[in-house]
């Protein structure tokens, strides 16, 4: 098992649409970074865990649980011509890009950035680095775990 922290602008979809959507579960669309297709396409296996992290807004954090609900597969919105996503150079023969189902575990009280930067037990954490932008980053199982452990709130 793996475990990743998955960025999402709230104004997009939040850990709140996300427990609103059926079955709990959303194709993570529009992700267009050949090393954050990589993860999902090459790494990603159903029931990794997933740090839900709402990202671009006032105060930015961990917001839930989630876990990989698919395997990946190609992202619809690079075919249709009316969608910000689309990649005239994808054709359903050969897609470029790919999206997995992120399915809800839980939400949480939002761990803010500026906590998760105190702990130094996190200091290598991809995310936090500096000049880091990449919407998917991998989580070294010590950093799930002192997550889950001190800073999710019962």
């Amino acid at each position: 098992m793996r475990y990743w922290l998955m960025k999402s602008e709230p104004s997009d979809v939040s850990v709140d649409d996300l427990a609103n959507f059926p079955g709990q579960a959303v194709a993570w669309y529009g992700v267009r970074n050949y090393q954050a297709r990589n993860f999902m396409r090459d790494q990603m296996q159903v029931g990794d865990g997933v740090l839900f992290y709402h990202s671009n807004c006032k105060v930015p954090g961990i917001a839930g649980i989630a876990r990989v609900g698919s395997v990946a597969y190609p992202d619809a919105t690079q075919f249709d011509r009316n969608s910000k996503y689309f990649d005239a150079k994808a054709t359903p023969e050969t897609p470029r890009w790919f999206n997995v189902d992120v399915q809800l575990v839980k939400k949480i009280a939002l761990i803010p950035l500026d906590e998760l930067r105190r702990h130094p037990g996190l200091e290598r954490m991809r995310t936090l680095q500096r000049g880091n932008r990449l919407s998917i980053t991998p989580v070294d199982p010590a950093e799930w775990n002192f997550i889950l452990k001190n800073l999710v709130r019962k």
